[in-house]
Parts: structure tokens; sequence; C-alpha cells
């Protein structure tokens, strides 16, 4: 097996209310670390990860996609150009490449770019034909029966035609989905939130997704108004970090617009941002 190869992939850029992004942290405090615009939205990246290592290849979730009406992207926000199958193929990489695509977790802006819907039969297709797909069982059962807060962030039409056409697939605890590939299970943000830590040359590298979304969240009491489960949330971030600053763990950052990765360090006041990378400067 040749040597591991990562690359960062740019779905889409969108916006977000910095209130439901910081939860009970006042705006004076979290303002000075992301910055929001007059309608206090702040910018948001799907920045996913692309694993090579040289017999598969893994993508990490898929942004939001495009099969939905106008109305909808309306209150997503949507700027710029960045898009899913574009950041793939500037470095040569075709959806029919693509052998695995793992899911975090199943919130729209995770999930939805894996299949297209045609807009005259009203049929899905799959984005990555030749693809496996990964999601957590808790997460998936959860999903089907969402309870009335988190009810508008699914949409099954999201991952059933996958089930049905036998491509959906279960991980069922916490542990090795391939080589290299580790996968932790927390339950704050939602329930079976799947978060891969590569190992990557002599580097740990953690795809944060949901769990720790942006550089300021890394501070424990910094917890998104959308985890479902706040002081679950905490305990996680508390134990992980510990972890984390022990094994010397780069975090991945998927929706944080300004920064790709970093690094942590300890202080007096606990684990804070190290160093700012990208994931070039780790080759």
């Amino acid at each position: 097996m040749r040597e591991m190869k990562l690359y960062a992939i740019r779905a889409e850029d969108f916006m977000l209310d910095g209130g439901g992004t910081f939860g009970v942290v006042p705006k004076t405090i979290w303002e000075k670390f992301y910055i929001a615009d007059d309608r206090n939205l702040c910018n948001f990246s799907n920045r996913c990860l692309l694993v090579d290592n040289g017999e598969k290849k893994i993508l990490i979730d898929t942004g939001m996609g495009h099969k939905r009406d106008d109305k909808f992207y309306q209150f997503k926000y949507l700027f710029g150009d960045n898009d899913l199958l574009k950041s793939l193929s500037v470095i040569g990489c075709a959806p029919e490449d693509i052998t695995d695509v793992l899911f975090t977790h199943l919130h729209d802006d995770h999930c939805g770019g894996a299949l297209r819907k045609d807009k005259e039969s009203g049929e899905y297709s799959q984005v990555f034909p030749n693809a496996k797909h990964w999601v957590s069982r808790a997460q998936y059962n959860w999903a089907m029966n969402p309870n009335i807060r988190e009810a508008a962030a699914y949409y099954a039409e999201n991952w059933e035609p996958l089930r049905e056409a036998g491509k959906l697939h279960f991980i069922e605890k916490a542990g090795e989905l391939y080589p290299g590939i580790f996968i932790h299970i927390f339950n704050g943000h939602t329930q079976g939130q799947a978060i891969p830590e590569i190992s990557y040359k002599e580097e740990k590298i953690v795809f944060a997704a949901d769990f720790i979304p942006l550089t300021p969240h890394i501070p424990v009491p910094y917890i998104a108004a959308f985890d479902i489960q706040p002081l679950i949330a905490l305990e996680e971030k508390a134990k992980f970090l510990d972890y984390a600053a022990n094994q010397g763990v780069i975090l991945f950052f998927e929706h944080d617009f300004y920064t790709e990765c970093c690094t942590l360090q300890r202080t007096e006041k606990g684990v804070r941002l190290g160093q700012i990378l990208t994931l070039t400067e780790l080759i």
C-alpha cells in the first residue's frame, strides 16, 4: 500500500446565525474570535476530506448538494463558487473513483451531496455510484425518528435511496473502519455522530465535523445551540480535548471558513488553539 494522501475538498460556503452557532456565549465575547455581518450571520464552509490510501478513496461528508428548490437554498445563504465535484476534479478525482463515503451524521449539510434528483422524473441517483456509504447505526435510527427540535435537519431522501440500493452500511460501534481510520462516536450534537481520526504519517488528524465546528469552539464551554444534549457535549469535549492534547492531535475543521487545521496546546485555562495549519503544511 502506498503512502496515504489527504485532500481538503470544499463543497460549498454558506452563512449561519451567530446566536445558534455559539449558543449561550454572549456575542460581545464570541465576536472577538469570529466575524458576523450586520444580520448576525457568520461565514461557514462545508470542507470535506478525501483520504486516498492507494487502494481506497474515502470521502468524509458531502456537503448539502444541489437537489432542492431555490426556496430551500434561499435560507442557506450560499455564496462563492465552491462545488464538491469541481473540487474533486481539480485533484483529478472523478465521482466514479470514490470507493467509500463516510457520513459523520445525517444532517442535511453533511450528507445532502451524495444524491442528485432528476427535476423531471423526481428520481434520485447516486453521485458516487461505486461507493459504499457509511453512517453509525445509532445516527441512522435517530434520523429515522427525530425529535421535534432536530427534525428540520433530516431529510430521509438524502439516505433512503442509498439504503434501498444496498449502498448504505452501518458502523455499529467506535473502532477502526479501515487501517489508519478510527471512528469515535459522540452523542452531544446528535446521537451517534461518527468522528474519524486518521493516522497520517506521524500525525493523528481528527475530522471535527459538528463536534468542534470552529476554532472558537475549542474551549469546553463554547457549545452550539444546535447540540441536542449540551451537557453531554460538554463532557465529551472535555474528555476528548484531554486525549487530543496528550496525543498531539491535529483538528481538521469542516465548517470553519477561515481555518483548515490547527494544533492544540495546554494553558492555565485549559486546552486551547495552538498553531493554525493547512493540510499542505503537513505533507
